[in-house]
C-alpha cells in the first residue's frame, strides 16, 4: 500500500489574490484523501503578519492530518514573521519519521528578501539526519526552488547555494524534494532525485495559463513515486510516475575536497 503525501503551498492569506473558497476545496478534498503526511512548504502569509498568520493557522487546523511538515517562505519571513511562525509551528527547521519515511523540513527564507538559501548548518542537520537509517525513504522539503522550473522568470527563484545544496541530497541519498515558491508545478528527475514543484494552492497569483494546484505524492514499497498535481475544486493529473532504483554511493566528488584532482 502506498503511503501518501499532500503537498500544499503558497496560499499567501492576506493577499488580494487569495480565495478562501478554494482553500475550503483543499481542505475538504485532502480530508477526503486522508493522507499519511501533509507537507506545507511555505507562504502561508503574504506579508508576515500576526493576523495573516492567524487566518493560515485556523485553515490548517480543520486539515485532519496528525502527521505534517511546515516551513516558512519568503513571505513568511517579511516584518519578522518568523517570531508568529514560531508561536504557530515552533521551529523552523522539522522533522517526521513514519513507515520507513524520513521528512526533514528546511528553512530557505531570509528576513525580507525573496531570495534564499540552505546555508553550512542546514547542511550538517541534514547530514546528520539521514545518517541513521541508509533504507530510509528520504525527503526534504524547501520553499525556494532547488532548480529552475520552466514558466518562472530568470534565475533569481533557486537557493542561491543549490550546487552546494545538491551535493549534499546527493551524498546523502536524498530521494525526493519538494519545493514551493513560484506557483508554477512541475517535476524534474536528476538521477535517482525526484523534484517536486507545486503550485499555489489557492491564489490568483498566476503565470499566464497555469492553474492554481496542489501535489499528491504517492510513495509506494518498492519507493516507486506518482505525483498528481490537482487543481482545487476540479480535475487532478498524473504528472509523473517512477520507478525508484536506491542510489549506492555519490557520483561525484570535487577535486577540491581532498587537494587531489585525479581520483573522480
Amino acid at each position: 500500500m502506498a503511503t501518501v503525501i499532500a503537498q500544499i503551498s503558497d496560499f499567501h492569506c492576506g493577499s488580494v489574490y487569495f480565495v478562501p473558497e478554494m482553500f475550503e476545496a483543499v481542505i475538504d478534498e485532502v480530508n477526503a484523501l486522508r493522507p499519511d503526511l501533509l507537507a506545507v512548504t511555505g507562504d502561508m502569509t503574504d506579508m508576515g503578519f500576526k493576523r495573516e498568520y492567524e487566518q493560515a493557522a485556523e485553515l490548517l487546523s480543520r486539515i485532519e492530518c496528525p502527521r505534517r511538515i511546515v516551513i516558512p517562505g519568503n513571505h513568511d519571513a517579511r516584518n519578522v514573521g518568523e517570531v508568529h511562525f514560531e508561536q504557530w509551528w515552533g521551529p523552523r527547521r522539522s522533522e517526521c519519521v513514519f513507515d520507513g519515511i524520513r521528512v526533514i523540513g528546511l528553512d530557505s527564507s531570509e528576513p525580507d528578501l525573496d531570495s534564499g538559501q540552505v546555508g553550512r548548518d542546514g547542511y550538517r542537520w541534514m547530514t546528520e539526519r539521514f545518517s541513521e537509517d541508509d533504507d530510509e525513504f528520504k525527503v526534504v522539503a524547501i520553499h525556494h526552488h532547488l532548480v529552475s522550473v520552466p514558466g518562472t522568470g530568470r534565475e533569481r527563484n533557486i537557493v542561491s547555494d543549490a550546487g552546494d545544496l545538491l551535493r549534499v541530497l546527493n551524498t546523502t541519498g536524498v530521494d525526493l524534494v519538494l519545493c514551493g515558491h513560484k506557483h508554477v508545478p512541475n517535476v524534474w528527475r536528476l538521477d535517482d532525485l525526484i523534484i517536486v514543484n507545486t503550485g499555489t494552492c489557492c491564489s490568483l497569483k498566476l503565470r499566464g495559463r497555469v492553474r492554481p494546484a496542489y501535489s499528491i505524492i504517492e510513495i509506494g514499497d518498492d519507493h516507486r513515486v506518482r505525483v498528481t498535481h490537482k487543481t482545487p475544486g476540479d480535475h487532478g493529473e498524473v504528472v509523473a510516475d517512477f520507478r525508484k532504483v536506491k542510489r549506492t554511493s555519490c557520483i561525484w566528488r570535487p577535486a577540491f575536497e581532498d587537494g587531489e584532482g585525479d581520483d573522480w
